[in-house]
């Protein structure tokens, strides 16, 4: 080797954070609690390693150290980068990565203002961190009256967030090492009232510090003006599916569809989008996500269900969902989305009693009509975003469409099995059954209908609503399926009785929409144009 090429000696250190009510620790390790790496001494090289300042950090949480108005409970860990320069040329600069990651978290608000409670400080080098893509920025004020500042993650799922993006770190010494710390504090914010809620609850992360790059979202593989459909494609070859939940289904995927698309799987990926707005503030009502990349076009829907501001009071409108269903306590429990249910409007799904598409309610006058028409008032462009795409509508069996894995599913719907002589061409529609299927995490695309609940937790196509796919029983003229509250897929929806459900628009973008900007969460979601 080129005695001039600087060898770069790195060491990744994991802080790895556990915080529970009645228990929290830190611990920093890198495999069985030792350093990673190999360090190198030459005079010729340059050093740079990570390491974290305390080890085996410990917090317990009790009813003697956790009492109405007391103080909040705290610990923190300090991550360093060091780098001290060859004594050739007594010079160094090298960049590196923080990101703190969240691996389980089943912590809840328990006020019903949605108070912080688990609050992240963190201090950087040059002093305060108060801007992090994806988190908000709090003041949250413990029952004593003091004021904690930091990021709220009380209900942070599993996540990576980048904390420091290519940080530059350089020397000018060989004998002495320039060191950069990064402070991490959790603290547990004691708000004097019943938070009983959260006994027993984890949260489970870490930090990493290291010098390679954690592709997570679009921002990291493609800059404003880039096609958003080539984006979602580089990420997908430079991420890792582990921490971008975005699967290549190709023939080498288990289980996969086996047509070449790029589909979001998982938990919560940052698959948002802001559509029908442009508000620096992204409003609720116009958050979709990305289900995939198909064919060389983006395929969104509504993130939540629609309300009748944008489908309409006319067509197959029935009503709320709060008065449909009544004060369920399993139904609310099971809603994740950020409507209060009675704004979430219902819909029968024809009026012609049958479960032809075709001649749907909701597919002639609410979606295709009603929505159109709401789109086009905010601006005629969202409107023209929105491509006309070919529908299968034939379905598949009720057999099928409860009983088997995704990818039969897929096959009988849209797939080589699929019925090729039902279909619409519209600009909107709804989920298929095999997006549905597709939505969890890889290891139950083999679970078939009502299992499906078990993987309700990370589905993020399941936002704990009744609601209507495209997807009609096909061995059933009046029969139709239906996505359950719970997670379920299942069957026998018969069209010709009143059985109201919440919809979500689903469309194609035109294969020209670039990508603008965003990191694809709830509070920063992709722009485009």
């Amino acid at each position: 080797m080129d005695k001039k090429k600087r060898l770069i000696t790195m060491v990744v250190t994991l802080l790895v954070l556990t915080i529970g009510v009645t228990f929290a620790y830190f611990m920093a390790r890198t495999g069985e609690g030792k350093q990673a790496g190999t360090t190198i001494t030459a005079d010729t090289v340059d050093d740079l390693k990570f390491n974290v300042s305390k080890e085996n950090l410990s917090l317990n949480i009790n009813q003697f150290n956790f009492a109405s108005g007391a103080g909040n409970l705290t610990d923190n860990v300090t991550a360093t980068a060091s780098l001290k320069a060859n004594s050739t040329k007594k010079t160094a600069k090298y960049n590196y990565y923080v990101y703190f990651q969240i691996e389980s978290n089943d912590y809840i608000y328990t006020t019903t203002d949605k108070k912080p409670e688990i609050v992240l400080s963190i201090t950087g080098p040059n002093g305060e961190i108060t801007s992090v893509d994806g988190l908000t920025y709090v003041s949250a004020t413990n029952a004593d009256g003091t004021v904690v500042k930091g990021f709220d993650i009380t209900t942070l799922g599993k996540s990576i967030t980048k904390i420091a993006d290519a940080y530059e770190i350089s020397s000018s010494s060989s004998t002495n090492y320039t060191n950069q710390e990064w402070n991490f504090k959790v603290t547990f914010i004691n708000l004097d009232t019943n938070q009983s809620g959260n006994q027993n609850k984890n949260l489970t992360g870490k930090v990493l510090i290291q010098q390679e790059k954690i592709y997570l979202n679009l921002s990291d593989v493609a800059k404003s003006g880039d096609n958003l459909a080539t984006a979602v494609q580089t990420l997908s070859s430079k991420g890792l599916s582990e921490n971008t939940c975005l699967y290549y289904h190709d023939t080498n995927l288990a289980n996969s569809a086996e047509d070449n698309s790029y589909r979001y799987s998982g938990e919560n990926p940052n698959n948002y989008v802001c559509f029908g707005s442009d508000d620096e503030t992204c409003p609720y009502e116009n958050l979709y996500r990305i289900i995939g990349a198909f064919d060389g076009k983006i395929k969104l829907i509504l993130a939540d269900g629609s309300t009748s501001d944008m489908l309409g009071t006319d067509g197959g409108y029935y009503g709320n969902y709060y008065a449909l269903l009544g004060d369920r306590p399993s139904v609310i429990a099971g809603y994740n989305g950020n409507y209060n249910l009675s704004q979430v409007a219902v819909y029968n799904w024809t009026t012609s009693g049958t479960n032809v598409w075709a001649d749907s309610t909701i597919n002639k006058i609410n979606l295709n009509t009603n929505y159109i028409s709401y789109l086009a008032g905010k601006n005629t462009k969202w409107k023209e975003m929105i491509d006309n795409s070919v529908w299968y509508v034939g379905g598949v069996s009720n057999n099928v469409g409860i009983s088997t894995k995704a990818k039969t599913v897929y096959d009988y719907e849209v797939g080589p099995n699929k019925d090729s002589s039902s279909t619409v061409t519209t600009k909107i529609g709804l989920m298929y059954a095999s997006d549905f299927y597709y939505g969890p995490a890889p290891k139950y695309w083999t679970v078939g209908g009502v299992n499906l609940a078990k993987s309700k937790d990370v589905n993020w196509m399941s936002v704990g609503l009744n609601e209507f796919p495209i997807t009609r029983v096909s061995d059933n003229s009046y029969a139709v399926f239906n996505v359950s509250f719970d997670g379920r897929f299942s069957g026998w929806c018969n069209v010709s009785y009143s059985d109201p459900k919440a919809i979500r628009p689903v469309f194609y973008l035109k294969a020209s929409v670039n990508f603008t900007g965003g990191i694809g969460t709830s509070t920063s979601p992709y722009r485009i144009s």
